[in-house]
């Protein structure tokens, strides 16, 4: 029997390809004629009058037919095995087994958090982290997964899933107070994982027609906490709070200069368009102007009072000015609340303004809005309801795993405002009537992930009572934190807060002498110092040209202890550089007048 993997074989058919090529292509046009005439003049008249002396052509088709036969038979194979690998990764009892491992890992480690000696984050190099992440690629297996016992499968999974958590940042450590990134509700987290492993997308109602429901259904919810009219609202859910801000100022700028849209820098414009912004807005609007082709030089920073709030006399100043100069204000940006110390501006009087001179309001409250289920601090966020776009994450004050950002439109008429473009392999005109609830028409995803299911879950199992807690909870942990600041020596507190974030320098004596550098720096690297040891995790801020330390509660686990303890470790990291830097006597500005 011949040997289909024969060496002779595959000696004669690397010898002779050409040879072979010509053979098969001869040989259909034979089996045509013969068809015709019942003659045999293939491989005769090769063996004959064609071929080299010594090749046959019987023997030379016999061996590239035997050589076909086994790459058909190698490719089956192959197949085989891949599909094989395939079901061994998607096997119910594989994801049953991990399931019950990744919830034993996960509730050790939930239990060791508030431990002294675990640390807030895994502080390593990143160079170090990237050299162990891509080792850990490099060691996957090569192996048929099939082969592998579901055991010993479940051991590699515990020992990445361990890796994970052992490398993570520890958000859910209540020494964790940095930035607006909550210690999540844990199990909100389960209620995301059947998103993760189910994957549940949305754009036409027909892909994701449930995560459609329960995303309307929190619109309609947190719109009507909002203030806004029943009825005459609407909303979208898209991924953070910087595509929100685009979102409502793509918005914007549509109703305003749709020709920008339509002709792009072609767009011939009567008045140079202009977006007013608090001058604290966060950097995801210079973004928006960049993008929307309205350009970050024509923002325009609308002046801060004391309390670093929107002025609302500057404002309107502001407004009379572009008046005059022929400029298009596409939209007043405003802050509930500002990045930098949580200043809340003054949206009764700025809506007031927006009204009167009839100027698209466009509100930031992607950290305050969930003040609105808070009885004692919903008074920050009066006149929310008035803006015609407000952007609110789920993923800060509502504590939902990230991300999770709304943006609302007070006139529903808007819906479509942002998005004009048609997709006619996606919406369906047999079916009009389904329009409303193809999200993909409001938002700048097409395929989006059905981000609203942690939420849902945890609104639906504790109701909303537990979302004002957690703000009067972080709120007053806060407050609690400016009374240790106040109380304790050498301590300072920038600001009066207003919400959950504090700003406050470390001044003593010998620090207060040195030039406002060497002050800046000695800031700095106590954070690096105190954020690399574990101990907690900070931030820094600069107000004014001077650096501060900046703390947001978004653990409402965090208590007194472990603010003074905090408080403790500045102190002690302080004195490390007492000396290290020489006093030099500053300069009195006040002299040389």
């Amino acid at each position: 029997m011949l040997n289909l993997f024969g060496s002779e074989n595959l000696s004669i058919i690397a010898e002779n390809r050409i040879w072979i090529s010509r053979l098969n292509s001869e040989l259909l046009n034979c089996q045509n004629l013969s068809s015709r005439t019942h003659s045999r003049p293939f491989p005769d008249r090769y063996n004959r009058e064609i071929l080299p002396a010594g090749l046959s052509a019987d023997r030379l088709l016999i061996a590239s037919k035997a050589h076909s036969d086994a790459s058909k038979m190698t490719d089956n194979f192959e197949l085989k095995s891949a599909r094989s690998r395939i079901e061994a990764a998607y096997d119910p009892d594989l994801l049953s087994a991990a399931s019950q491992t990744l919830s034993e890992l996960l509730t050790l480690h939930a239990r060791t958090l508030d431990e002294p000696d675990t640390p807030v984050l895994n502080w390593r190099a990143p160079a170090e982290n990237l050299q162990q992440a891509l080792e850990q690629l490099l060691q996957a297996p090569t192996t048929d997964l099939a082969t592998s016992d579901l055991p010993q499968r479940i051991q590699e999974f515990r020992a990445l899933a361990q890796t994970l958590l052992d490398r993570g940042h520890n958000l859910q450590n209540p020494r964790y107070i940095g930035h607006q990134v909550p210690a999540s509700i844990p199990l909100a987290g389960l209620f995301d994982a059947i998103t993760a492993v189910t994957n549940q997308v949305m754009a036409v109602y027909e892909m994701g027609p449930w995560a459609t429901a329960v995303e309307l259904a929190l619109i309609e919810m947190i719109g009507t906490e909002i203030g806004f009219t029943p009825g005459e609202f609407t909303g979208l859910v898209t991924h953070g709070g910087s595509l929100a801000n685009l979102t409502g100022l793509l918005a914007a700028r549509n109703q305003s200069c749709p020709e920008i849209g339509t002709l792009g820098p072609q767009a011939q414009l009567e008045a140079s368009p202009v977006l007013l912004v608090s001058a604290d807005a966060h950097y995801s609007v210079t973004r928006s102007a960049n993008i929307l082709g309205i350009g970050t030089e024509q923002i325009l920073k609308i002046p801060l009072d004391e309390h670093r709030r929107m002025h609302p006399l500057a404002l309107e100043e502001l407004i009379l000015e572009c008046r005059s100069e022929n400029r298009k204000i596409i939209a007043v940006v405003a802050c509930a609340c500002a990045t930098p110390i949580g200043a809340f501006d003054p949206l009764e009087q700025i809506a007031d303004l927006c009204e009167k001179y009839q100027i698209w309001l466009h509100v930031d409250a992607a950290h305050g809005g969930p003040t609105c289920f808070s009885k004692r601090h919903r008074h920050l966020t009066q006149g929310l309801h008035r803006a015609d776009s407000v952007v609110f994450d789920a993923h800060k004050m509502m504590f939902i795993p990230a991300l999770s950002a709304f943006l609302f439109f007070k006139n529903k008429a808007h819906r479509f405002t942002a998005f004009q473009q048609q997709a006619p392999y996606l919406f369906d005109p047999s079916a009009p009537e389904i329009a409303d609830y193809d999200l993909g028409l409001r938002t700048i995803e097409c395929t989006k992930r059905a981000n609203s299911y942690a939420l849902w879950g945890i609104w639906a199992l504790f109701g909303k009572q537990l979302f004002a807690d957690l703000v009067d909870v972080t709120f007053e942990t806060a407050g609690i934190f400016q009374r240790l600041l106040q109380e304790t020596p050498d301590f300072e507190v920038v600001h009066e807060p207003e919400c959950n974030i504090v700003v406050f320098r470390y001044q003593p004596a010998w620090l207060a002498a040195l030039p406002l550098e060497q002050q800046n720096m000695i800031h700095f690297r106590i954070r690096r110092q105190i954020i690399e040891s574990g101990e907690f995790y900070i931030v820094h801020s600069v107000i004014d040209g001077q650096a501060a330390f900046r703390i947001t509660v978004m653990n409402p686990l965090t208590t007194e202890a472990h603010l003074k303890q905090l408080l403790n470790s500045i102190c002690s990291k302080a004195n490390h550089f007492k000396g290290e830097f020489p006093v030099t006597r500053q300069t009195d500005h006040c002299e040389q007048t």
